[in-house]
């Protein structure tokens, strides 16, 4: 492990070969709950650095924190069949890293993506989840953050710097992200973009676009309400960024009503979705962990 990146880099194999990549933070967990970032469609594991830092060495209670890279982003793999970039193909590789890792249970924080990808592993394997945090995702997808996500990815700049890139990112989500300071917008464009060919490129095979350019909005995306009121009975944080355009305040509201043990935060002056390194949400999170593992601990019989 590099003492000043503070991880190592993991490879491993997706069920049908393709070669994987996870940064594992934390050299022990010290018999706690490892924590699992899952990022969203296009991200990868670099958007949890920071907030893995804080998990695995700075929380009162560190924690083993793996950040993965689905098939197609980051440090995996480029899958050559664009039908294989989907949540349930997704899910399964998520689960053969966890075989791989040697871990059976942990607690899952699922940004977007990551935690449509949460809803489908409490369907395969509902026992590996302790504790779950969404990360401005839910049951239900508004259409309008996906119209969004379409338009932004569809005429995606192509920046040769990084100031460039940030300007790039500022002028499509700063309107959601009044709250971010220059260092947050740094840190988002060093997660998305990797340097190739004298400019920069976003970390992940070109063709996840079509994934979500394929998409008719026309119609009502389905639901996972099945799926989620299958996840009630393990400890829930959910996050919504207050200008989301993707999980609205009454689809929250519902999860409320279906979760009897889910807590909330939203994020003021955030979109879709809040930077998890930002204000009070590492120590938030840490703290909801901290308790749902303590609420979980056998009680000793006299």
């Amino acid at each position: 492990m590099s003492s000043n990146e503070g991880f190592f880099d993991f490879f491993y194999a997706a069920p049908d070969g393709l070669k994987l990549h996870a940064r594992v933070y934390g050299e022990a967990n010290s018999g706690h709950w490892p924590v699992i970032c899952l990022p969203g469609l296009t991200r990868n594991a670099r958007d949890f650095h920071e907030l893995a830092l804080h998990l695995s060495t700075r929380a009162a209670i560190p924690r083993k924190v793996i950040a993965f890279d689905y098939r197609g982003r980051g440090q995996s793999t480029y899958d050559p069949d664009v039908k294989n970039y989907n949540v349930g193909a997704e899910a399964g590789d998520i689960l053969a890293g966890l075989t791989a890792l040697n871990i059976g249970e942990a607690a899952f924080i699922g940004t977007s993506r990551g935690g449509l990808i949460i809803h489908v592993l409490g369907m395969m394997r509902p026992s590996v989840l302790k504790a779950i945090v969404f990360n401005d995702i839910g049951p239900v997808i508004e259409t309008a953050g996906i119209a969004h996500i379409q338009s932004y990815l569809e005429r995606d700049p192509a920046p040769k710097t990084r100031t460039q890139a940030t300007a790039a990112q500022r002028s499509v989500h700063g309107k959601d992200f009044p709250a971010l300071a220059d260092a947050d917008w740094d840190r988002m464009v060093w997660a998305l973009y990797r340097e190739m060919d004298g400019g920069l490129v976003p970390d992940f095979d070109p063709r996840l676009v079509d994934t979500i350019a394929s998409l008719d909005l026309t119609q009502k995306l389905p639901d996972l309400w099945p799926q989620f009121e299958a996840l009630a009975a393990i400890p829930l944080l959910a996050i919504r960024g207050a200008n989301s355009r993707l999980l609205s305040i009454d689809t929250l509201k519902q999860m409320r009503e279906r979760h009897s043990m889910m807590e909330t935060i939203t994020v003021e002056g955030q979109g879709h979705a809040p930077i998890l390194e930002t204000g009070s949400l590492p120590g938030d999170i840490a703290a909801f962990l901290d308790q749902a593992e303590r609420k979980n601990i056998p009680k000793q019989t006299p």
